[in-house]
């Protein structure tokens, strides 16, 4: 079976780091072109300044990997679609609920594959942590969500812009591992979102949800963390306490800590081979409407500005 041809639109940090690996060691891809008004992709590909120039004069494409920031993303995405690719969506899938629902409507009726990605939900811990608590009955939970944005997000202008999520760009990724490991769904009571006065997105914010069968789940969402960070869910069961670290790497169960190597790109871009192979698609919008949600239902402060 040939290799499934793909173009990496948006070529920055995350396309370097983890797109391209892990396409590069998937047998079931091949990069194709990559996409970018500002960054060239590796030796040796075709590279294009945009996706239209590509899509007039570069090489046949089946798919494509959307890297760029969410508030660009529809018209990429759309774009693509109308011309029969096939297409990723890095997290978060969209800008709105909206955009996403219309993507992939139009995706079902082409009659290819959206994939709207979580890669949290790959890292090692996060598969057996969903078996083990399928079978417990869940008493409460904690999710710790601090890091530094210094340090992981330096100079990126658009995640503080409307659309860009601030400090729910991080969180989302907690969430769509919550949303994956709890067997019951979830939703907000009430949540306090804290804005630098000079953004337009939050640096931090504190969150209650609630279980289908009451119990609770407190979010704790900072960007202003220095030193050690923390990537922490915890839950209370009644067969004890589950932990998951390092951003889901790494499983504590009252029995002992498990702590495998992390795989998420790589699974990934399995998954989005096998739903391009089977004809389906997957788009899974729980982590982005429960972030909606803080928005729509969340008080908001100001703090101290922010300057990076």
């Amino acid at each position: 079976m040939d290799p499934i041809r793909i173009a990496i639109v948006g070529v920055g940090k995350i396309a370097r780091d983890q797109h391209i690996p892990a396409i590069e060691g998937n047998p079931n891809f091949s990069i194709g072109a990559t996409v970018s008004p500002n960054h060239r992709g590796p030796e040796g590909i075709p590279h294009f300044s945009s996706l239209e120039e590509l899509i007039e004069s570069g090489p046949a494409i089946d798919a494509v990997a959307l890297c760029t920031p969410p508030q660009v993303r529809y018209d990429l995405a759309a774009l693509a679609l109308s011309k029969g690719m096939h297409v990723f969506l890095e997290k978060p899938p969209g800008a709105t609920l909206a955009e996403v629902a219309a993507l992939e409507s139009r995706a079902d009726k082409v009659g290819v594959t959206l994939f709207a990605s979580w890669h949290s939900r790959y890292a090692a811990g996060v598969a057996p942590a969903r078996a083990w608590l399928a079978e417990r009955t869940i008493r409460s939970a904690k999710i710790v969500w601090r890091e530094d944005v210094r340090v992981w997000h330096p100079g990126q202008d658009w995640i503080w812009e409307p659309g860009g999520l601030g400090v729910f760009d991080p969180g989302i990724n907690a969430l769509s591992i919550a949303t994956h490991i709890m067997p019951r769904p979830f939703f907000l009571k009430e949540a306090t979102l804290s804005l630098p006065a000079n953004r337009a997105a939050p640096i931090a914010a504190d969150i209650e949800f609630r279980d289908t069968a009451g119990a609770e789940i407190h979010m704790d969402l900072d960007w202003r963390q220095t030193g050690p960070q923390s990537w922490d869910i915890i839950v209370e069961t009644d067969a004890g306490t589950l932990k998951l670290s390092n951003g889901g790497a790494v499983l504590t169960l009252p029995t002992g800590t498990e702590h495998n190597e992390d795989l998420e790109y790589p699974g990934l871009y399995s998954r989005f081979a096998n739903l391009i192979r089977g004809g389906r698609s997957d788009v899974d919008i729980a982590p982005l409407r429960l972030v909606a949600d803080a928005f729509l239902r969340g008080k908001r402060e100001l703090v101290e500005e922010f300057h990076d």
